[in-house]
């Protein structure tokens, strides 16, 4: 079944709708959607390298309010359903105590989402179920989501079709290292130095 949504994903962007669904996709996928939006990226700044500026724009935007959609969903939703069952369980206490450590430091793990290929729904909905300052969820939020379209698009403008089967195999590796070095060296600076 996953497989035929991939491909249904990837066939529109061979439509006169591919932006519309684009807009949609990037959408869907930041809040409940299980196929990332480069699978239709991909193939459209392959077809129109020069429009590759508005397509990572086009991504970027309904991705971020996507993400505002998914923090809706955990701020609204989060009490009428999740609660009631970690009552039921007697861990209601737990989740205070992950959510307080997330509070402090959730911003990261929303750009290490935003950037890599984890989930990126999953932290969209537990920023809004914890908490999470909004100002910073959006503010890693743009940047992580701007970073990881925006390169994405770059690199298939740049390079073309060679670098599509690159991309496709090795860029969600590569956004992962990246990321790890980036919190490792927060850690050695602030914690080493």
């Amino acid at each position: 079944m996953l497989r035929r949504l991939y491909n249904w994903t990837l066939s529109l962007a061979a439509t006169r709708h591919a932006e519309r669904a684009l807009f949609a996709i990037s959408f869907a996928e930041s809040s409940f959607f299980p196929i990332p939006p480069d699978v239709l990226m991909i193939p459209m700044v392959i077809a129109k390298p020069l429009s590759w500026v508005r397509i990572a724009f086009i991504c970027t935007l309904a991705s971020i309010l996507g993400a505002i959609g998914g923090y809706l969903i955990g701020m609204f939703l989060f009490e009428a359903v999740g609660q009631p069952i970690l009552a039921f369980y007697g861990k209601e206490h737990s989740f205070e105590q992950i959510a307080e450590w997330y509070n402090t430091w959730g911003g990261w793990g929303v750009l290490f989402a935003a950037i890599t290929p984890f989930p990126y729904k999953v932290l969209t909905i537990f920023s809004g179920a914890t908490g999470l300052n909004f100002g910073i969820f959006l503010l890693v939020s743009v940047i992580g989501r701007a970073f990881r379209f925006f390169l994405i698009a770059f690199l298939l403008n740049r390079y073309g079709v060679p670098i599509r089967d690159f991309i496709e195999k090795y860029l969600g590796i590569l956004f992962t290292v990246f990321v790890v070095l980036l919190f490792g060296g927060f850690y050695l600076v602030k914690y080493v130095f």
